[in-house]
């Protein structure tokens, strides 16, 4: 199967650039927040916002190395494994845009930057990213982990996937 490494190598730069964004604003948060005590688990808590760009951090790096290995196979002329790896490198980075939903408001510049461009990337991953990072953007506070988990899994047992 043939492989289009400009469009690999567009959507790695782009990854690249949202990983240096995410971690800025890790960073910024850890020194905003310190330690965070164990028992802080409200959605938007402290606690729960480190864990969120902990969690987006590592979906873009995990997506940033599938592209990588996939641009590496391509180049090399390995088709098996080419393919094996784009296949990968399309699949949606778990935990983005979700590990905003932990996050406290307003959102940092550098995570609302890095989720745009990640949204821009809607075609690659097969779509579904895009609206998931507007519906993320649009959220006005954080929305996990839920206060009332039987409510919660009542509404996702009904969600219309």
């Amino acid at each position: 199967m043939l492989h289009d490494l400009g469009e690999l190598g567009r959507v790695g730069r782009v990854l690249y650039e949202v990983m240096g964004l995410l971690e800025d604003e890790r960073k910024r948060l850890e020194q905003l927040y310190g330690e965070t005590p164990a028992d802080q688990c409200a959605a938007g808590s402290p606690r729960q916002t480190l864990h969120g760009i902990g969690d987006l951090t590592r979906g873009v790096s995990d997506a940033l190395r599938y592209v990588a290995l996939a641009l590496g196979y391509v180049a090399l002329g390995l088709d098996a494994r080419a393919d094996h790896a784009v296949k990968m490198a399309r699949m949606k980075p778990v935990s983005v845009p979700s590990g905003v939903d932990r996050m406290a408001r307003p959102l940092g510049a550098s995570t609302v930057r890095a989720l745009e461009l990640i949204g821009q990337l809607d075609d690659f991953f097969g779509g579904g990213i895009g609206m998931a990072v507007e519906v993320t953007l649009a959220a006005p506070q954080a929305t996990y982990p839920p206060d009332d988990w039987e409510a919660y899994q009542r509404q996702q047992m009904n969600r219309p996937d």
